[in-house]
């Protein structure tokens, strides 16, 4: 029992509980001092509110989700756990992410992180009960839970979030949400309405468009974050010559991009977070894109 509660919470999906770090870790390098201890609690508090929302939704989807080839081993669908016994533990989870967000985070930022806190369960409950059967709304409201994210980060931080950063947030998000739409119609074929309501409404040819668009916005986007910030990221190595640093991570996120669209268009996956947990060239570009942004960061914090 203790065992599929855990399954049910889906610890896995963590993982994205790390968007609330990118706001305070760029705060930090453009030297800004960051509270992170506040930030370590506000991550908690939205990995404990995601489960909640988790169950939640995996309550009222469980007919459908008997129909599908994974989701349907998830403890409600499969009657592991009760939906009773599944809310009981979701309202637990509300309260302890409350807890967390309230008396972790400094009192002087605490209010706007529950606030950040209380419309990303907003946005992820309005989800379930109907947006999910929204053409477009439904991406755009998975995306704007990231968004939240990252505002939440910010917020607990003391950090005023910049426009590159929401809008890479942003598109990014919806990159991987209409990605998942994508591959979703290459695991499932002809079942996958069955599976999600809204995919009636989507093509494979329309999809492929927008994850091609969203996928590029987000690159442009970033390219417009790296070009803006050359010139405290400019280190000049050999005299007078000068290297924007920053560039150097537009590689591997173009890389990792692009591998996403490639291993969603074969059907290898149906989830960003499936395929961020088990694709090596995938998780290669992400440790690369991550270590050449600490480098930037400590060589603009150490240079002369």
């Amino acid at each position: 029992m203790y065992l599929d509660l855990i399954k049910l919470a889906r610890p896995k999906q963590w993982s994205k509980s790390v968007f609330v770090l990118i706001g305070p870790l760029y705060g930090y390098a453009a030297g800004q001092s960051i509270d992170w201890r506040s930030v370590t609690f506000a991550i908690v508090a939205f990995a404990l509110a995601s489960s909640g929302c988790y169950i939640i939704n995996d309550i009222r989807d469980a007919e459908a989700d008997r129909a599908h080839p994974r989701k349907r081993h998830r403890p409600i669908a499969s009657g592991a756990v009760s939906p009773n016994a599944g809310m009981v533990f979701s309202i637990l989870l509300f309260a302890l992410a409350g807890v967390a967000a309230t008396f972790g985070v400094s009192p002087a930022v605490a209010l706007p992180t529950c606030l950040w806190l209380v419309f990303y369960v907003l946005n992820v409950t309005f989800y379930s009960i109907g947006l999910k059967r929204v053409v477009v709304l439904d991406v755009i409201s998975l995306a704007s839970g990231f968004v939240l994210r990252v505002l939440a980060g910010c917020a607990a931080a003391g950090v005023e979030p910049s426009t590159w950063l929401l809008n890479s947030t942003l598109f990014v998000s919806m990159f991987l949400a209409f990605g998942k739409r994508l591959g979703e119609r290459r695991t499932m074929g002809a079942d996958v309405s069955a599976v999600r309501a809204v995919q009636s409404a989507y093509t494979d040819d329309l999809l492929r468009m927008v994850v091609v668009v969203t996928g590029v916005a987000c690159l442009v986007t970033y390219a417009g974050y790296v070009q803006a910030q050359a010139e405290r990221y400019t280190s000049h190595i050999f005299g007078a010559w000068g290297f924007n640093l920053l560039w150097m991570t537009v590689l591997p996120a173009t890389y990792g991009l692009l591998r996403c669209i490639v291993q969603v268009e074969r059907g290898i996956y149906d989830d960003p977070t499936e395929l961020a947990s088990k694709d090596r060239p995938f998780q290669a570009a992400v440790a690369i894109f991550v270590a050449l942004t600490l480098v930037a960061i400590w060589a603009t914090q150490h240079r002369s």
